[in-house]
């Protein structure tokens, strides 16, 4: 059995999706994503999983009603539990048993700009380098160890828009990269 993965997400999923063409490609080190989970029923999360033939669940959360996210992930039995655009706060319970396990993605290179719209944050401060950081979840919001990081230059003709797409892209390497690493190391 390999380096069994599980993605956790709450939106479009595009992170995810560079994950599942990824272990396509056989670019994860033997890494296999055994699911795709979502608190969000229509989230395109789902529909990317499901693309890949990936066992996909809309499983609602909340920190008081964590168990039935906790279930499923015992069934999948993960050694990696992913958040990529999971937008909860993980509750005791749930770093408890995964404490260790859990790796995020955070579109800012922490430890600025941490929680919410971490790109907006970072436009609106004016800042001429930001990024995207890969971390290990713990209690604190986007305060677990940077497992890596990849800069993003913010350029005199960028709009909004168009750094929150270079920062997706940056976002989908990095991913992609840490977790072959992590794979390649169990």
């Amino acid at each position: 059995m390999g380096f069994r993965i599980v993605i956790l997400g709450s939106g479009r999923g595009s992170n995810a999706r560079a994950l599942l063409e990824a272990e396509r490609a056989d670019r994860l080190q033997g890494a296999e994503i055994v699911g795709v989970l979502s608190d969000k029923k229509d989230a395109g999360i789902l529909e990317h999983g499901r693309a890949f033939e990936k066992e996909s669940i809309h499983v609602p959360y909340g920190k008081k009603k964590e168990q039935p996210c906790l279930d499923q992930l015992e069934q999948w039995a993960p050694d990696l539990v992913i958040l990529a655009g999971f937008m909860r706060i993980i509750g005791d319970q749930f770093l408890a048993r995964w404490e260790g396990k859990i790796i995020n993605l955070h579109p800012s290179l922490l430890p600025s700009f941490k929680g919410l719209d971490g790109i907006g944050q970072a436009w609106r401060a004016g800042v001429k380098v930001t990024g995207c950081t890969v971390h290990w979840v713990n209690a604190e919001l986007d305060g677990g160890e940077i497992i890596d990081q990849q800069a993003v230059r913010v350029e005199e003709n960028d709009t909004l828009e168009s750094l929150e797409e270079k920062i997706h892209a940056a976002e989908h390497v990095l991913l992609v990269s840490v977790v072959a690493q992590l794979s390649a190391a169990s």
